[in-house]
């Protein structure tokens, strides 16, 4: 690529990229356009020589999805102006979660989702869908977007707004019986334009800029660690308070406790807002932690978020790729699926998350090539011990180039061709996210 016929974009030549997941890639250029008209101009030319683009956000991902298998990348990292308004905040892709979570805060608002890697942009939280432990009350990413604009490989900018309907023919496809699913395009029709694009994983197009919806700031909030003397006395907490109000239910098995120099066999991270009554029955209520304060919950928050990276941390130390579950089912399943971990599981692992939303993860620890490859194998029949359950191979990072085959164990032949032709609609020459979701033709 011709420098002087990019000269205002960043231009980075570079062989090898990764994400969080180890997940490796290459480009033969990365470059940060600074506005549209620098994007589209990129974009133009990647068309006329058939060169395939990536989107790369903040690679904070763990499925691959940002990491490109060749052509150019481009990252969307200097067009990230936030703009807070009453009840909106207007954010380029760019912009990270923290920051914009900062921004409302700093305006007496507040920005509901909390994926939990703060460091992620707008950007890949929207083409992913992403979610996190506060989901459990306000529902994931697709749920506070209100606007999007979206630059289209033929060179053509899009705005999508609510209520805005698609302009031709979508089938419906089957949806889990999940509280958040995020592996395919959601497809219904008559559906809303502006949901093709929010967990199209940068396949479709470009999100350049997000109008996102904001809510009056929480009053007194309570948060608490409470630990218990078994998993089972844990998950019948999960039962009991499931439906009291809480806007966080996160669970931490032993392993995971072990990991953060804990010595109790389940936890429960919570948070409410008001006064709400919780039977405290199987808690070990004494040695528990409780907060009110601000420093203290954002202590907690430091705690669980931790705890992911210390995983990927040992997982990078082995020199081995991630291998996760992403995996959710009904509500009514989620006990039957964790006894479902216990008893397929052979290497060590660790297992926590979003219990409130029967959506908790799996990571193995990989000590050979041949444990990786046993492990790896478990983690495609764990996909299809959840769909059998009624859930979703992937419920808030999306699938990725990493696990993309579990696409037809969510999916019949006759549902990924009715995605493949929305691609093609958008992308009839397969450049955007190539590899990633669907494959390519």
């Amino acid at each position: 690529m011709a420098t002087r016929r990019l000269r205002r974009a960043i231009i980075i030549s570079v062989e090898k990229i990764t994400d969080a997941s180890m997940y490796p890639g290459q480009a033969e250029w990365v470059v940060a356009p600074a506005t549209e008209s620098e994007l589209l101009e990129i974009l133009g030319r990647a068309s006329k020589e058939n060169v395939p683009v990536t989107i790369m956000g903040a690679m904070t991902g763990v499925t691959g999805g940002g990491v490109p298998e060749a052509g150019w990348g481009i990252s969307l990292a200097r067009m990230n102006s936030i703009d807070i308004a009453s009840g909106r905040a207007t954010a380029g892709a760019g912009a990270l979660l923290r920051d914009v979570q900062s921004a409302a805060a700093a305006a007496g608002q507040f920005y509901a989702p909390d994926p939990t890697e703060n460091t992620a942009s707008i950007g890949g939280n929207i083409a992913a869908n992403a979610s996190g432990s506060r989901s459990f009350k306000f529902g994931a990413t697709r749920e506070h977007v209100t606007a999007l604009r979206v630059a289209l490989m033929d060179g053509t900018m899009i705005e999508a707004r609510r209520g805005q309907c698609v302009d031709f023919d979508v089938p419906a496809i089957r949806l889990p019986r999940t509280t958040k699913h995020s592996a395919g395009y959601r497809l219904a029709p008559g559906m809303e334009l502006i949901d093709l694009f929010i967990g199209s994983e940068g396949t479709l197009g470009i999100i350049t800029q997000a109008e996102l919806g904001l809510l009056p700031a929480p009053g007194e909030l309570t948060g608490g660690v409470v630990f218990f003397k078994s998993e089972e006395a844990a998950m019948d907490a999960v039962d009991r308070w499931r439906p009291r109000g809480l806007r966080m239910l996160e669970y931490l098995d032993a392993a995971s406790l072990k990991m953060m120099d804990v010595a109790h066999q389940a936890a429960l991270i919570i948070e409410f807002e008001g006064d709400v009554e919780l039977d405290m029955t199987g808690a070990l209520e004494q040695e528990s932690w409780f907060a009110v304060s601000a420093a203290d919950r954002e202590r907690f928050r430091k705690f669980r978020h931790a705890l992911p990276e210390r995983v990927n941390d040992r997982i990078r130390r082995s020199g081995f790729m991630k291998l996760s579950t992403d995996y959710a089912v009904p509500i009514e399943k989620g006990r039957e699926m964790l006894s479902i971990y216990r008893k397929m599981l052979r290497s060590e692992h660790v297992i926590f998350g979003h219990v409130g939303d029967a959506h908790l993860h799996v990571n193995t620890f990989s000590s050979s090539p041949e444990e990786f490859e046993a492990n790896k194998a478990l983690m495609t029949d764990l996909a299809r011990e959840a769909v059998r359950l009624g859930g979703t191979v992937g419920a808030e990072h999306g699938l990725g180039k990493r696990k993309a085959h579990l696409l037809p164990i969510q999916y019949s032949a006759e549902e990924i061709e009715a995605m493949r032709a929305v691609k093609r609609r958008f992308d009839p020459g397969w450049l955007l996210g190539r590899g990633t979701l669907l494959a390519s033709e």
